[in-house]
């Protein structure tokens, strides 16, 4: 079967630049906060506009302590969507605060900003938005309703390096942005990493302190931390990505305006509103035949993921927190619907084709 993304046909493009970055980082032998880490924050820093990136481990861990930074904890409640990765409720778990659900607007499947002031009460502390599959949230009404309520903002930003708003780089709206490099991202690392962007100077130095155990100094301890520190090894492969993921967004795109121009009589392909630069980290279509369009591709070795078929809500791990059935209509409807085609870079055209007649092929018969 095709691979949904096929990352070594873009290693092969790059590793020419790859191998020379690991050697430099294997004789220098610095591994953990070294220069490849401070010049990548540096530059993703620049890219989006804001004071200060810092590296973590993961998308997950920049989620959890930008919480903790801004002072989000026990007995605190969050804002977010049910329809994102389970990483997203997990960091405010971690942060020791409570979740509270949101349903999804049914075009662009981010959260529902018209039903946020209503769960907003004397508990809640902060909203954390996704930008889910890499369409920007509506980011100027969120702000707008942090403002008028005091509330801190988290971007999660893990599916949409590079998104745009009206020109303004997603990760610099809120509070902080939370940025993953799982290797299937758009910009992906060859293991995992994540990035914090953020504006507040304080802020951005807990988090520095709570990624390395809390430490501010070689064995002085300010705070309990945590490990979670990017490492100098994904920082130079990211450095050479880095470079290219204009280009890799710009080819994204390209591949999602084939797949609308071959499927837009057939299913319904994803939206994107006048002002925003969609990413495409995922080219995700709704349909009632979801299901039937998977087998069919199966049969075709034509690879697609549902993203995501349990909705948070419903999820087992999350019971405790007393939501059921039919609390959130639009985003169970959307998890019943949406079907995930491969998009990436390299994809070639012929591909797209395939994919998109097999589809047309299955909702004729």
């Amino acid at each position: 079967m095709r691979p949904m993304i096929d990352l070594k046909r873009q290693f092969l493009d790059i590793k020419e630049e790859i191998f020379p970055i690991l050697n430099e980082i294997f004789e220098g032998s610095q591994y953990i906060l070294g220069k490849k880490v401070s010049e990548l924050e540096k530059k993703i820093s620049e890219y989006h506009c804001v004071q200060e990136a810092i590296g973590v481990a993961s998308g997950t861990d920049a989620l959890h302590l930008s919480l903790l930074s801004h002072g989000i904890g026990m007995g605190d409640e969050v804002i977010t969507t049910p329809f994102t990765f389970f990483a997203t409720v997990e960091a405010i778990i971690y942060a020791g605060a409570k979740p509270v659900f949101v349903d999804i607007d049914p075009e662009t499947f981010n959260i529902d900003v018209a039903q946020i002031s209503h769960n907003i009460n004397e508990n809640t502390r902060a909203i954390l938005p996704v930008h889910i599959f890499g369409h920007p949230a509506d980011m100027d009404a969120i702000m707008e309703i942090a403002k008028g309520h005091n509330l801190k903002v988290i971007e999660d930003c893990a599916q949409s390096f590079g998104a745009l708003i009206n020109g303004k780089k997603v990760g610099s709206f809120g509070d902080a942005g939370c940025f993953s490099f799982y290797p299937s991202k758009n910009l992906g690392a060859y293991g995992d990493g994540g990035m914090i962007t953020i504006n507040d100077s304080k802020a951005a130095e807990k988090i520095r302190i709570l990624r390395n155990h809390g430490s501010q100094g070689s064995y002085i301890h300010k705070l309990i931390g945590y490990n979670s520190r990017l490492d100098e090894i994904q920082a130079g492969i990211l450095l050479v990505k880095f470079k290219r993921i204009d280009e890799y967004n710009k080819k994204r795109r390209e591949k999602a305006t084939l797949y609308n121009t071959l499927l837009n009589d057939v299913v319904k392909c994803p939206q994107e509103k006048n002002e925003i630069t969609h990413v495409y980290h995922q080219y995700t279509i709704l349909s009632e035949q979801r299901d039937s369009i998977q087998k069919h591709l199966k049969e075709k070795d034509i690879p697609s993921v549902v993203y995501y078929p349990v909705p948070l809500h419903l999820q087992e791990a999350l019971r405790y927190l007393g939501y059921k059935k039919n609390d959130f209509p639009v985003t169970e409807r959307i998890s019943s619907q949406v079907l995930s085609l491969p998009i990436y870079p390299e994809l070639a055209e012929e591909d797209i084709i395939s994919t998109s007649e097999a589809i047309k092929e299955c909702l004729k018969g």
